[in-house]
């Protein structure tokens, strides 16, 4: 049988199987160990049922995976959606801005949300002019109200996702609407340090079926801070700012790193409010960041 991976817990994985909808609770075969497979969330695989009436198996062999993530660690994974809250937490848009940084560097489609949309309906317009230039959904939702669900529903149709966001900003309350049942705890705003009381533990993917056709989404552990990936000799940290990517090619350097150098195209885009002066700011941060941590 065929299947994917939804958990993983101790030795034990939890496989969604394809052929009848059920769970079954698996170990992974001696020869996986011995070819140094180790299963991920997300993993497509072959497994055998050694009881049915317990929804027991074995995995058997893991597929190929299309791409695979560190942190989380998972595979399979079709895009990112990023959750933030308009209010109680106030966004961090340096977090943010992280987040997006390596959904593009891992080469996944970015989903924008704003959560608790009833909260402070007021920063949507200053959210909509800052993110403009990064093509790709941006929805407000608010998940008590059932305020957009089904516009995220849809971009999630037959995509595995993986959800990132810091805690208290809605996400579990958020995945509980989307999938239509409640599959995760929920927890209140800590009002001393103003983040979730409650984050996810581990790593764990839901099915949910959105017009007859199978999707994941996948929650992963809360953030409260976030590591850039390493770049190679040959990436820019501008690679994973689409929109610089109008105005890098008329620098007067080729190298340009849209910092301290004269004739840069990207900063006169930014003194003329064609890229946003708040993004262009956390890139700087960005950048410096990479350089005190890696070899750039």
């Amino acid at each position: 049988m065929k299947g994917k991976i939804i958990k993983g817990i101790s030795g034990f994985y939890y496989v969604y199987s394809f052929e009848n909808a059920c769970i079954y609770t698996c170990r992974a075969k001696g020869i996986l160990r011995d070819k140094k497979i180790k299963p991920l969330v997300g993993d497509n695989c072959k497994f055998d049922v050694t009881d049915e009436d317990k929804y027991e198996g074995n995995v058997t062999g893991i597929l190929p995976r299309s791409n695979e993530l560190i942190r989380p660690a998972v595979s399979n994974v079709d895009q990112m959606m990023v959750i933030f809250a308009l209010s109680n937490p106030k966004p961090n848009f340096y977090l943010l801005d992280k987040f997006l940084f390596f959904i593009m560097h891992e080469k996944l489609n970015p989903i924008l949300v704003f959560n608790k949309e009833d909260l402070d309906a007021d920063l949507k317009e200053d959210v909509k002019d800052i993110y403009k230039g990064i093509d790709a959904p941006l929805i407000f939702t608010s998940a008590k109200e059932k305020i957009n669900i089904d516009t995220v529903k849809e971009l999630l149709k037959g995509k595995t996702t993986a959800v990132a966001g810091p805690s208290g900003v809605g996400k579990s309350t958020l995945i509980n609407a989307i999938v239509g049942k409640d599959i995760m705890e929920t927890g209140d705003i800590s009002r001393k340090t103003q983040r979730g009381k409650h984050t996810t533990r581990h790593t764990e993917m839901f099915e949910f079926d959105v017009d007859g056709v199978d999707s994941f989404i996948l929650d992963t552990p809360g953030f409260s801070s976030f590591y850039l990936p390493t770049l190679h000799e040959q990436e820019r940290a501008s690679d994973y700012y689409p929109e610089f990517a109008p105005f890098v090619q008329k620098c007067r350097f080729n190298a340009c790193l849209h910092d301290k150098e004269p004739d840069c195209a990207v900063k006169k885009a930014v003194e003329e409010g064609l890229v946003s002066k708040e993004r262009y700011e956390n890139y700087l941060k960005i950048l410096s960041e990479i350089k005190n941590n890696y070899k750039y």
